[in-house]
């Protein structure tokens, strides 16, 4: 396989894991938790960072005996929201809410409790925290997946960049390695490809029991995997795993079936295990935390897959050089021995070195993701992090002794002194070191895959110092006040406070509509809750962008209705955000992640710098090649960026008439005087005017002023001549017909 075939695949699978935050957790909810309400709620909210799984995501609203007595589930509006009905006439009392979230990035499932009280607050009932520990069953099917996609991308590492230099030759058979050393590394192939199947076969089992909270048996028995992998997106990832795996277990009988009757084409697919490898690696960045990075979600996934190809270069390469080098040595002598385990050690010990820096500094970088305060630190995450920095210290140690003793002009004083005290380190020396390294990796791999199981910290939900739009207005004779509370990435409260004679005013219909005039758009009406007395709550992301956007507001007592609207000017801090930006740590971090790269890569570019030709035909040649290729690009990129805006403009284009009347009470009752004077002929009730009428929530407002102004097929427009304010007070007046 190919690099650009590989960089296609990983680009289409990558593109899937954008904005997906691995481990949810909710951003709001309604009613808080713990919250003491004056009458019961008629909806039950909980909004969370991420889309949740339909199927096997629940809600349920037990009263303090225990009894459910109302479940819901994924609202059909937002795959991030769980919303339940209240039934009607609840009594005064506690009530517990059992959250169950089915998060559709990684399949992992929350179970936690919240608790509101009616009437008065009761004690010795409380809610139950979400938790933060990993699942034993799925850090053990992540440490057999790891290990295997480790094994098999160090094999074809070690096979590539470490064995053929030192050991190849034309007659060394199929591989250009001894026959033995090639079983051996079949075998390591043959042995990760299992494992991983075997891993992903647990996994699917695994994340049944989880999404049913059933057993294994009852998964098996009443095929409860079936409908995981069929319905789930875990299930779509796992499917196109089983595939890739199946193919690599087809492409190794193959090398092994043709390596006598076509020789270069085995070796062909033996060395391009190493793409299939990498393949692997990145596949599992889409479900792995780099996939939540709320700040440069791109670039953490490929700092994460440099990393993780880092290590598995590192730590796979020990694994195979362990497994391999045994056979290898056996029929030589002592000192062939000797030379030959020199030769692979300390080449591979060159390049593990350089593999480590990599870790290093990329490490640095994905950790710092996870991490903004000390109490994020605290967290189980944290914990598992520092166990695994423990021991990525202690595999670096026993990694620098082994680099320090294939250094002979370093390692004489040293060797001599433990020779005198009695201590030899010769070849069998390194081989236990070898094998020290290994146990160390296998355990650094352990702490690797718990890692991935632990929910990451909680992030801060909005900045404390972010401007909170607020207004307040009187309609009638309500007076209202209103506020759109941050929510940061994903959702926005919206707190009304409605009095009448600066009395709260309770047990009201009240709707919520926010509009984006400039750019056309409005959200669907939604019902705001009551959480108390003359407090109603609604929450959403309707607000994406800074700017000028209205909030109206519809009160509905029987068969009266009264509007109040409000200006707001949204600040970028009130909007809601799907990213958040780098700080100046992660910005220092992953420069250093560049100069590090580019370091590394130096070598290799000031190679092929020494062999290239600098005569002036060649230097106008290479001069004329990369002004046209970066003219080239720069003509694609801004081709690229103007049809994306071209698209986007074509879904949504701008209004060709913008809005620029308040749709506030005054506004409707010009707008109704005008419509019943100039727009009688639209007072029918024709097939058109129905239409018309049942198209208000998808159409925007200046296809409504042109329907006043020219009419709409054969709806004539309204007579009379209007003024522009006068148009819009009549459009404004129209939307009150839409059915909420």
């Amino acid at each position: 396989m190919r690099l650009p075939r590989l960089l296609l695949i990983l680009s289409l699978l990558l593109a899937s894991a954008l904005l997906i935050r691995a481990h949810g957790y909710v951003l709001r909810a309604i009613p808080a938790d713990r919250s003491t309400l004056e009458r019961p709620p008629t909806r039950l909210q909980y909004w969370f960072s991420e889309a949740l799984e339909p199927r096997f995501s629940a809600i349920n609203l037990r009263d303090q005996t225990g009894k459910i007595i109302a479940s819901g589930g994924v609202d059909q509006d937002s795959l991030s929201l769980l919303s339940l009905r209240v039934p009607r006439d609840l009594p005064d009392g506690a009530y517990i809410v059992e959250l169950r979230p089915a998060f559709a990035s990684d399949g992992h499932v929350i179970a936690e409790s919240r608790v509101f009280f009616v009437g008065e607050e009761v004690g010795g009932v409380s809610g139950r925290a979400a938790d933060d520990r990993a699942i034993p069953l799925e850090v053990l099917w992540r440490y057999l997946l790891t290990s295997a996609n480790t094994l098999f991308f160090g094999g074809s590492f070690a096979y590539a960049a470490v064995l053929l230099p030192a050991w190849g030759s034309a007659g060394g058979g199929s591989g250009g390695l001894p026959a033995r050393v090639m079983v051996r590394l079949r075998n390591c192939f043959v042995l990760a490809t299992a494992i991983a199947i075997s891993a992903n076969l647990l996994a699917l089992i695994q994340q049944s029991m989880v999404f049913f909270n059933a057993d294994a048996f009852q998964v098996v028995e009443r095929g409860l995997w079936q409908v995981v992998r069929i319905g789930s997106r875990f299930g779509d990832i796992w499917t196109f795993r089983m595939v890739l795996l199946l193919f690599t277990a087809i492409l190794i009988f193959a090398a092994e079936y043709i390596r006598e009757t076509v020789p270069q084409l085995s070796v062909g697919i033996w060395k391009g295990m190493i793409w299939l490898g990498a393949l692997f690696i990145g596949l599992s960045m889409i479900t792995s935390h780099a996939a939540g990075s709320l700040a440069l979600p791109w670039i953490t996934i490929l700092v994460n897959w440099i990393h993780a190809l880092a290590v598995a270069g590192w730590v796979g390469g020990l694994f195979a050089l362990t497994l391999t080098l045994p056979a290898a040595l056996a029929p030589y002598g002592e000192e062939d021995r000797r030379r030959a385990q020199a030769a692979v050690l300390t080449r591979f010990s060159r390049l593990a070195k350089i593999m480590v820096i990599i870790v290093i500094v990329t490490g640095v970088y994905n950790a710092l993701n996870y991490f903004a305060s000390p109490a994020e630190i605290a967290s189980s995450y944290g914990s598992a992090l520092g166990r695994k920095l423990l021991l990525v210290f202690l595999l670096l140690l026993a990694g620098g002794w082994q680099h320090l003793t294939l250094r002979p002009h370093l390692f004489a004083g040293i060797r001599a002194k433990l020779e005198r005290a009695g201590i030899h380190h010769g070849e069998a020396s390194r081989e236990r070191f070898l094998r020290l390294e290994v146990l160390l990796a296998l355990a650094t791999l352990l702490t690797v895959s718990w890692l991935s199981a632990t929910p990451i910290p909680e992030p801060q939900s909005a900045p404390p110092d972010a401007q909170v739009p607020q207004a307040t207005a009187t309609s009638g004779d309500f007076t209202i006040s209103a506020a759109a509370l941050p929510g940061g990435p994903g959702v926005n409260t919206y707190d009304l406070l409605l009095s009448r004679a600066g009395a709260p005013v309770a047990g009201f219909d009240v709707y919520l509509q926010l509009v984006h005039p400039e750019a056309g758009r409005r959200s669907p009406w939604q019902r705001a809750e009551e959480a108390e007395a003359g407090l109603y709550v609604a929450a959403g992301d309707d607000i994406d962008s800074a700017g000028a956007w209205w909030a109206l507001l519809d009160i509905v007592e029987g068969d009266s209705l009264t509007r109040a609207a409000f200006t707001w000017e949204i600040s970028a801090a009130a909007a809601v955000r799907q990213t958040r930006d780098a700080n100046a740590l992660q910005v220092i971090s992953l420069a250093a992640v560049l100069i590090t790269l580019g370091a590394l890569a130096y070598p290799a570019g000031r190679t092929l710098l020494s062999r290239a030709n600098f005569g002036p035909a060649s230097c106008l040649l290479a001069g004329g090649a990369v002004l046209v290729a970066l003219a080239t690009m720069g003509i694609g990129a801004a081709l690229i960026a103007e049809r994306q805006r071209d698209y986007e403009r074509a879904l949504n284009p701008p209004p060709q008439v913008v809005n620029v009347v308040l749709p506030d009470a005054e506004s409707l009752a010009r707008g109704a005087d005008l419509y019943r004077e100039h727009c009688l002929v639209w007072q029918g009730q024709s097939g058109d005017f129905r239409a018309l009428r049942g198209r208000l929530g998808a159409v925007r407002d200046d296809f409504l002023y042109a329907v006043v102004t020219e009419g709409w097929r054969d709806l004539p427009p309204c007579s009379g001549a209007l003024g522009t304010g006068q148009v819009w007070d009549i459009v404004n007046y129209f939307r009150t017909f839409e059915t909420r």
